[in-house]
């Protein structure tokens, strides 16, 4: 059964930081790519950051490069994303989700998503 539960969002100042956690079922977590995308009000959705599960290679949005970073925790089943310097324009709700592969080819294709952990920015 392909499941995500994400945690770890909350308040942050600017130039703050916070990490996300996703939670994999044990069969998500060895059978998909993890990524984790976020959506704002009156934005597009935007996939930020994507691992693969076979090489270990991994893909950034431009405007997260140099500031997120992602990661996997293989005994834990958990994907996390490390977010430093925040800014406004990280506020978002974030999902990670399943089928990233193709975000940096330009897909939008998401597979299955989590219900999401709120990021605010704010002094």
């Amino acid at each position: 059964q392909v499941q995500l539960v994400e945690s770890g969002g909350g308040l942050v100042q600017p130039g703050g930081s916070l990490r996300l956690s996703c939670v994999a079922s044990e069969y998500t977590f060895n059978n998909y790519d993890i990524g984790w995308f976020r959506q704002a009000p009156e934005k597009e959705r935007e996939g930020i950051s994507c691992l693969s599960r076979t090489d270990g290679s991994t893909y950034y949005a431009a405007s997260v490069q140099g500031r997120f970073t992602i990661s996997r925790d293989n005994y834990k089943n958990v994907v996390y994303l490390q977010m430093n310097n925040l800014n406004y324009d990280d506020a978002a709700v974030y999902y990670c989700a399943t089928d990233c592969g193709g975000w940096a080819l330009g897909s939008r294709y998401i597979g299955a998503r989590g219900q999401g952990t709120r990021v605010i920015v704010s002094l």
